[in-house]
């Protein structure tokens, strides 16, 4: 569902104008989450992990995140996207959650990544991922930042 919006949010955008940066680094994001999930089953499978004792509380905070996630898309509306894509003179979103967080999505995603794996007691990938998408989501932000800082508007940090 997130794929097919943001694909309507990318055709959106383009036809006004936007810029696409760092199309390389949405494969690598893209090629992370597939190794990611291919971990998960790994482990689970090959170590005979069970559910957490804390499986409830993970399972909380994954549905918390969730919830952080969609605020976050909603009110982004149609410049939400799972690439880098700027409107010249687009002015910055401040609503939802984005008047408490200057990146609840990326927030969401980083819970989402750490918590998944805990609720099957995959602890190798929790930490390997995490760090991984903590790094790579460090990444993402200042290229996001250095593109709105390049041709938006109203912007202050």
């Amino acid at each position: 569902m997130e794929l097919f919006i943001a694909r309507r949010n990318e055709i959106i955008l383009k036809s006004r104008g936007a810029l696409e940066f760092d199309s390389n680094g949405y494969k690598v994001i893209v090629a992370m989450h597939f190794a990611f999930f291919l971990s998960l089953v790994t482990e689970k499978g090959i170590l005979q992990r069970e559910l957490s004792k804390f499986w409830v509380a993970f399972l909380i905070l994954f549905f918390i995140a969730q919830i952080l996630r969609y605020w976050a898309i909603k009110s982004l509306g149609i410049y939400w996207n799972t690439k880098v894509l700027v409107l010249p003179n687009h002015e910055i979103v401040t609503k939802g959650p984005y008047r408490y967080l200057r990146h609840p999505n990326y927030f969401a995603v980083i819970i989402e990544i750490a918590v998944i794996p805990l609720i099957f007691s995959c602890y190798l990938t929790s930490a390997v991922f995490t760090v991984i998408n903590v790094l790579m989501l460090t990444r993402r932000i200042k290229i996001e930042e250095d593109a709105l800082l390049k041709i938006s508007r109203g912007i202050s940090f």
